[in-house]
């Protein structure tokens, strides 16, 4: 197995979520975290607990829409630790709607983040692991980057984008750089995205199915992350699909 412990990782999206929870679990595997996100009171929180439990924690003020917040945040992570070995774009957004609604703000939102800011974020990153010659990026994409969902027809698209790209970056820098892609793609998991609907029929519809399956917790998703980034050196586990076990479509 890989031995992460030292390592240093950047978390996006840090200040809830599947984000939060995997700086807590690499931290708990000895990998010096940088957790950015916009809401620095949460990411000071989300600090003190990583620093509380033993570990290193560093928090950045990042917006992955902002290019040159990326650069600055970066930038203070390489300062701070000397390399970036892990890159976990997980910063996204989904609120549903129908197409015929035409919340066109909500929908170049979710480009903007879900789609520009991990390609941001990427683009800050990936010159240090070039340099290294060695490196692991996580992007988070989603079962909507798999299928089609009503309501979710922006969402999909993004989604579909960030796995075409994990594909299209592990070709061109897993062998030449020897950088390592993998595209988490989780179901139904319980974090504040669902939040973010203003649509009450689809809020409603996601409460309902939420007392039908039990929901993967943030910290389910962060142990295959965590598994994913201890793999042998020779072993690229491309693609995590992970879903409820009721979750069968």
């Amino acid at each position: 197995m890989t031995n992460i412990n030292g390592k240093v990782a950047l978390v996006t999206g840090a200040s809830s979520g599947i984000g939060a929870a995997t700086a807590l679990a690499l931290a708990a595997a000895g990998v010096k975290v940088g957790i950015a996100a916009r809401r620095t009171d949460r990411l000071e929180e989300l600090k003190a607990e990583i620093i509380k439990k033993g570990g290193e924690a560093l928090a950045i003020e990042m917006d992955v829409v902002d290019p040159a917040s990326i650069e600055a945040g970066v930038k203070e992570l390489v300062d701070a630790s000397g390399s970036i070995d892990i890159l976990f774009n997980n910063a996204g957004l989904m609120p549903l709607s129908d197409i015929d609604q035409f919340k066109t703000t909500e929908w170049l939102r979710m480009v903007d983040v879900n789609v520009k800011g991990l390609l941001n974020t990427t683009a800050a990153v990936l010159p240090q692991m070039i340099k290294q010659h060695s490196g692991h990026i996580f992007n988070t994409s989603s079962i909507a980057g798999r299928k089609v969902f009503k309501g979710l027809s922006v969402y999909c698209a993004t989604k579909h984008a960030v796995t075409a790209f994990s594909d299209g970056l592990r070709m061109e820098v897993g062998q030449k750089h020897n950088i390592r892609v993998t595209c988490i793609q989780p179901g139904a998991v319980a974090t504040e995205l669902y939040d973010q609907i203003t649509d009450p029929g689809y809020r409603q519809q996601m409460d309902d199915l939420a007392k039908q399956m039990t929901f993967l917790q943030s910290a389910d998703v962060a142990d295959t992350i965590v598994f994913a980034a201890q793999a042998p050196a020779h072993v690229n586990v491309a693609e995590l699909f992970v879903l409820p076990v009721e979750q069968g479509w």
